[in-house]
C-alpha cells in the first residue's frame, strides 16, 4: 500500500480532503511522533524556503493547531498554497498558549535535523512539495543543554 494511503487509514486531523487519494494539489502530510506527555495542542507551522521568511512571525503559508489526543502519533494534512519548496515545522504547544517556550515544549523540522539552541539552516529542512508529500517529524524538548528526542524505554 502506498505511504500516503496507509497514513490516510488513521485518523488525520487538519485538512483531510486535501491528502485524500487522487489529491494533486501541494499538501504535506506529516506525521508527527515523539511526546513528551499528552497535553496541549499541536501546530503543524509551513513557511516558504526563504531565510527572511523562516521562523518569522505571521510569514507562514499554512499553520493547523489541533489538540493531541490521549496516545499515538498524530498524522495532520495541511494543504499549501502553491508548489516549491516550503519548511514543515511541529510544535508541541504544551500548554497551549500559542507561543513556543523552549523550556517547555517540543519542536522537530521536516528532514529531522539535529537541533542545537539556533534555528536549523534553511538547506537542511527545506522540501520539495509539488503533490501531497509524506513526511515524519520527531519531536524535540530541551534535554540539559539542548533540544532532543525524549528516548523511548
Amino acid at each position: 500500500m502506498p505511504a500516503t494511503l496507509a497514513l490516510l487509514s488513521a485518523a488525520v486531523f487538519g485538512i483531510a480532503s486535501a491528502c485524500a487519494p487522487g489529491a494533486t494539489a501541494p499538501a504535506a502530510l506529516v506525521t508527527v511522533h515523539g511526546f513528551k506527555d499528552r497535553v496541549g495542542n499541536l501546530r503543524v507551522i509551513i513557511y516558504r524556503a526563504n531565510e527572511d521568511e523562516f521562523l518569522e512571525s505571521g510569514k507562514y503559508v499554512q499553520r493547523i493547531d489541533v489538540p493531541v489526543p490521549p496516545s499515538g502519533d498524530m498524522t495532520v494534512c495541511a494543504p499549501v498554497p502553491d508548489r516549491g519548496e516550503h519548511i514543515v515545522v511541529a510544535l508541541h504547544d504544551r500548554d497551549g498558549n500559542g507561543k513556543f517556550g523552549p523550556f517547555q515544549d517540543g519542536v522537530g523540522f521536516g528532514g529531522n535535523p539535529r537541533l542545537g539552541l539556533s534555528k536549523p539552516k534553511v538547506e537542511d529542512v527545506k522540501l520539495a512539495i509539488k503533490g501531497v508529500v509524506p513526511l515524519t517529524i520527531e519531536l524535540n524538548y530541551m534535554r540539559g543543554l539542548r533540544p532532543r528526542p525524549v528516548r523511548q524505554k
